[in-house]
């Protein structure tokens, strides 16, 4: 037997009625709730509605065995007991993702540049180092229903590359590094999420840089979700990696005394982000 959710004002809240949170307290949309007797029979089976309630039709007064199943989470069960009145109170039961992790809500998440950052280090000299952040860059991430179902795409101006130097930036803008002419976008694919720990996932993937694509993995950490000042919601990353530039290509060097290199052969890639849930409106 099969029922949808029925409203509280339609039913009077009558028969069972629960809520289906995720640990961080967000609704658990469209899980399947089923109801069998003491004798194991099923008596109703029902989906949570964009809220994450379940509402039945009446219930036969007696004891009952709930079980709830959602894509992503680990199924849970209940005894709930229905009243004379065919009421049957559960509350709000809560759903831990599979694997112990938990994501931001599903659906479009958009990278907001101006609360963002994305910067890559080179070793300088041996000795110290430089820090270069692109200004102009863009993108999207999709929360699916479980973390191998989301996925992130990001676009980057490689001519945004500042250092604070302006005769090193224009270095950088040639054909020695990001050869900026040709190959105006340095653009980022992901092709998979494995988890790596609480809170922490490799997030696989493929960067164009220089006209020259490789697979590149990110180390990335969830941060947590917030809402900001303009009735929006955000959620936080972080991300690094590293690359060595003779996989692009920039093969550029001084060797300037002892063997000692002007640049590093790596770049330390950082990625801190704020996404916004939705498509991201203009701030002043």
């Amino acid at each position: 037997m099969y029922t949808s959710p029925q409203t509280s004002e339609s039913a009077g809240r009558r028969g069972l009625h629960a809520l289906l949170r995720t640990k961080d307290g967000w609704a658990v949309q469209h899980a399947v709730v089923t109801v069998t007797d003491m004798s194991g029979h099923q008596v109703v089976r029902a989906e949570a509605d964009d809220d994450g309630a379940v509402l039945t039709g009446p219930l036969a007064a007696g004891v009952y065995t709930v079980v709830v199943t959602a894509v992503g989470y680990s199924p849970i069960a209940s005894t709930a007991i229905a009243t004379a009145s065919g009421t049957a109170e559960l509350g709000t039961l809560v759903l831990t993702r599979q694997g112990g992790v938990e994501l931001p809500p599903p659906g479009v998440w958009t990278i907001d540049p101006a609360h963002s950052k994305v910067a890559a280090t080179a070793q300088h000299l041996g000795l110290s180092s430089v820090q270069g952040r692109f200004a102009d860059f863009s993108g999207r991430i999709d929360i699916g229903p479980s973390a191998d179902t989301s996925s992130v795409v990001a676009e980057i101006d490689a001519a945004s590359i500042n250092t604070g130097n302006g005769t090193r930036d224009d270095h950088l803008r040639s054909a020695d590094f990001l050869d900026v002419g040709p190959h105006p976008t340095i653009s980022y694919r992901s092709t998979g999420l494995s988890p790596a720990g609480p809170d922490r996932w490799t997030l696989h993937g493929v960067l164009n840089m220089s006209g020259i694509t490789r697979p590149v993995d990110l180390d990335l950490s969830y941060l947590g979700t917030s809402p900001d000042p303009w009735g929006g919601l955000r959620a936080a990353f972080r991300a690094v990696t590293e690359l060595r530039r003779e996989d692009f290509a920039m093969n550029y060097n001084q060797v300037v005394q002892a063997g000692i290199s002007l640049i590093g052969a790596t770049l330390k890639v950082e990625l801190d982000i704020q996404a916004v849930q939705g498509e991201l409106q203009p701030q002043a």
